[in-house]
């Protein structure tokens, strides 16, 4: 890990997603992993990334109160737009379907809205990558929900997973930010947040 990846600030990260603290960790940054509660809803009229930042903002929030002086707090939450429409975590395997059909054939957004927050300041941020599936069979929808049970991912599906091989066609932008995580653009970010250039 570069030296001076945290300094003396201590990272926390707000999510019990696995992927997420695997990418954290992968690319050498250290930080302390946390779970924060609050309902997933937001206010009528919010379209695309203006969603995945209030929800990121919301977990944000809910978090306040219990950051020490030296501390920044990692918040994130990602969606997928397509059609005008959020699919977010599956709630079944027939949702989970339902999901994938609209996918098939068509270009959607994964976005990942942040925010970074201290003890008087708060950034939020997205980042936005376009994916393309072919056209899904039944049997392949089926398949894949079956065997793989992706009921923790936004969109129902893994872009590392079985159908990301076997479907994707394309892909503009972050990689990892279908993983679940851009960490490239946070490390980024992060880096001007520490320096106090928001």
């Amino acid at each position: 890990m570069i030296s001076d990846t945290n300094g003396n600030c201590r990272l926390i990260l707000a999510s019990s997603s696995p992927r997420r603290r695997q990418l954290l960790s992968d690319a050498g940054i250290a930080f302390t992993a946390a779970t924060v509660d609050c309902e997933e809803v937001w206010p009528p009229g919010l379209e695309g990334k203006e969603i995945a930042e209030y929800l990121a903002s919301v977990k944000a929030d809910a978090f306040a109160g219990k950051l020490a002086e030296n501390e920044i707090l990692i918040t994130a939450d990602t969606i997928v737009w397509c059609h005008g429409l959020v699919l977010g975590k599956p709630a079944d395997a027939e949702e989970a379907k339902k999901f994938l059909r609209l996918l098939s054939g068509c270009d959607h957004e994964v976005i990942t809205g942040l925010c970074l927050t201290d003890i008087s300041r708060k950034h939020i941020f997205s980042v936005t990558t376009m994916v393309t599936f072919r056209e899904l069979s039944e049997e392949e929808i089926d398949f894949y929900v079956r065997e793989y049970r992706p009921y923790d991912k936004a969109g129902a599906y893994g872009i590392q997973e079985w159908i990301g091989l076997r479907a994707i066609t394309r892909i503009a932008g972050s990689y990892y930010n279908v993983v679940g995580m851009p960490v490239s653009e946070l490390y980024s970010e992060l880096l001007k947040f520490k320096e106090c250039k928001y």
